[in-house]
């Protein structure tokens, strides 16, 4: 669907490098140049387009005085993953190369999405960090995020399990409904049968409950004990890419990554994603911005 008209904005619909974008632009000349915010919707990688985010790329932009780059990436299941975060990570190195087009610092440009978008937000960050024929990511914003396909038994999973709109059943079908992958998986992802024990002991610095600050593991109970199939695990190798769960990145990458503001939701099954990435940004050094919504859902 077309643009709608906007008093205080030109709207354009353009392609960077074969992706379509809406781009917002304050029509009050600005006397420097602008912020740049890159938006990637969510939707799962299934749903959402453009239009279905117009309004809050609208009123970012309006508020903040910025120019606004709204990516209409591709979407599952008629478009593979990962064609999705390349996408993302193609629209917003074309736009990094080419600011000043739009009248925008290129040293002064932030990546935000919501939900799926997050995802994408956190993998272009973590893409670009040795890139040096670029302009530096100024800052990420990461709305609600999925961040690790590991662990479906964390508390937020527990506490939001049967929260409508996103449950955590819900959850693991959009997953494999992206990936094209069996849904009759679904159940032996959510008891982490899919995940060996091996990498459970890697990872567990980094996704475990015990991380998870005591005010948020009122009523937790550990899940119980079950068995590792590694057919389960062979045909879902892609959850565990930083591609996709961008919460294994390793140390070395997670330094370099900019200024953050984290926003997670008490009634979401995904508030332990945005708490476990937070903690991880700290100890490594990356400044935090976080809040979170006690009333907020997915």
């Amino acid at each position: 669907l077309p643009a709608c008209r906007d008093s205080k904005l030109f709207i354009k619909d353009l392609h960077f490098d074969e992706v379509p974008v809406r781009i917002y632009l304050p029509r009050v000349p600005s006397a420097s140049k602008r912020r740049g915010v890159i938006f990637f919707h969510g939707g799962c990688g299934i749903f959402g387009s453009i239009r279905s985010h117009e309004r809050i790329c609208r009123y970012i932009a309006r508020k903040s005085d910025s120019v606004v780059v709204s990516v209409g990436y591709h979407l599952s299941p008629e478009h593979k993953y990962p064609a999705q975060t390349l996408d993302c990570l193609t629209a917003t190195v074309h736009f990094l190369k080419t600011a000043e087009n739009y009248g925008v610092d290129s040293d002064r440009i932030i990546l935000c999405g919501d939900s799926v978008g997050g995802t994408f937000t956190a993998s272009v960050c973590q893409e670009l960090v040795n890139r040096r024929d670029i302009p530096k990511i100024r800052a990420q914003v990461l709305i609600y995020p999925f961040l690790q396909a590991l662990n479906f038994n964390l508390p937020s999973h527990q506490k939001n399990a049967f929260v409508g709109f996103l449950s955590r059943e819900h959850t693991v079908r959009f997953i494999l409904k992206y990936l094209k992958k069996d849904c009759s998986m679904k159940e032996a992802i959510l008891a982490g049968s899919h995940v060996p024990e091996k990498m459970n002991l890697k990872y567990r610095k980094w996704i475990y409950p015990d991380l998870i600050p005591e005010i948020f593991k009122q009523g937790y109970k550990p899940p119980l004990p079950t068995s590792f199939l590694p057919q389960v695990h062979k045909e879902t190798k892609e959850l565990f890419e930083t591609r996709f769960s961008p919460l294994l990145a390793e140390d070395t990458v997670v330094c370099h990554l900019p200024d953050t503001c984290i926003i997670t939701c008490e009634h979401d099954v995904l508030r332990d994603d945005g708490l476990l990435y937070k903690k991880r940004l700290e100890d490594n050094n990356v400044k935090v911005t976080w809040y979170h919504m006690e009333e907020g859902f997915h």
